[in-house]
């Protein structure tokens, strides 16, 4: 198959074309910038210099619909907007990582992202890329909505919970914690090594614009799902999502319960690892990888569950996930190019 990456100069991109270089089924990769085209992309990332000697092109639909076979938008919101529609008339498959089309309501996307939506259309086409929950719906689409990289930890943590009626949806906290690629390449004051380093932020308070795609995607299991408390931070890593999950436990809930639920629900998903129990996994254990890992923690005294969920913000929190999605769309391996073994130390 080939590839096209929209937005190759950014750290999702440059995560695809590392984990797409050692996929099986990819033969080409076309890359794309409208700020860079040009240039050569190891101009923009030197560590690529005699593996991807490629110059990145412009964006025309139509001449991307003759070079590739499936298109990746790894934008800032607002460039599927515009493209994603047109292109998947065209016959390319779409994954798109921004998240313009991931919320179902145009006027909530308006609200939270502060700027134009996607036509219905496209939203309309668009599948929720969550391989182990929607796995189904995922081998019939030919547009897939990438998660967000919070998202995709809380909702793996939060699932069989919500899937099984056993925790009360009104008590859900989400205290969330992200290195700081999840800001993106461009710098900032927020991100800036002298603000950052030795520092430990709170940021968004109350209006991250995760919170409604989380909460679409809960109320899709259970519509008695209440809002949620999500609380986004940043540390001084590169690297790496840690939620921390704060549900109350319905009556009769016994730890073993959970840990006997979590690994039946996730037998099947290979990306998924469930800790033993007392066992809590860390960011760093999932490094450089499309793992999700989850422990799980029951207090009698006060019935409340505690899931700890981690993983990689730019692999299966954006790149890795979406050639999951990729691979499942075409009938492949589902592993296919994400057997990787974490970085480690």
């Amino acid at each position: 198959m080939r590839i096209g990456i929209v937005g190759a100069t950014g750290y999702g991109g440059s995560d695809l074309l590392r984990l797409l270089h050692q996929h099986p089924e990819i033969n080409e990769i076309v890359v794309y910038s409208s700020s860079q085209e040009g240039m050569n992309i190891h101009e923009s990332y030197p560590h690529l210099s005699g593996i991807y000697e490629q110059r990145l092109e412009d964006i025309h639909t139509e001449k991307m619909a003759e070079q590739v076979d499936a298109v990746f938008f790894a934008t800032p919101p607002g460039v599927s907007a515009n493209l994603s529609l047109e292109l998947a008339n065209l016959g390319l498959q779409i994954i798109d990582l921004s998240g313009d089309l991931r919320l179902k309501n145009r006027e909530l996307y308006q609200s939270w992202y502060k700027r134009e939506a996607a036509s219905q259309a496209i939203i309309d086409r668009a599948v929720y890329g969550l391989p182990e929950w929607n796995k189904e719906q995922i081998k019939e689409a030919t547009v897939i909505s990438n998660p967000g990289c919070y998202p995709t930890a809380t909702l793996l943590g939060l699932a069989p919970l919500i899937k099984h009626n056993l925790i009360q949806l009104d008590s859900i906290i989400i205290d969330a914690k992200s290195g700081t690629s999840g800001a993106g390449r461009s710098p900032s004051a927020m991100t800036h090594f002298s603000e950052m380093n030795e520092n430990f932020k709170a940021y968004q308070i109350n209006k991250h614009k995760h919170i409604p795609e989380i909460e679409q995607v809960l109320k899709g299991w259970d519509e008695q799902v209440a809002p949620i408390t999500f609380q986004p931070h940043l540390v001084p890593m590169v690297r790496g999502i840690m939620a921390t999950i704060y549900v109350q436990a319905n009556e009769g809930l016994t730890e073993q319960d959970l840990r006997t639920l979590y690994n039946e629900s996730y037998q099947s998903a290979p990306f998924v690892r469930v800790r033993p129990e007392g066992v809590f996994p860390a960011t760093k254990e999932v490094y450089g990888s499309n793992y999700c890992d989850i422990g799980i923690g029951f207090d009698e005294r006060t019935q409340r569950i505690t899931v700890i969920s981690v993983i990689d913000n730019v692999v299966k929190g954006a790149a890795g996930q979406s050639i999951q999605n990729l691979n499942i769309m075409n009938g492949w391996d589902e592993q296919a190019g994400l057997k990787i073994v974490p970085v480690y130390p």
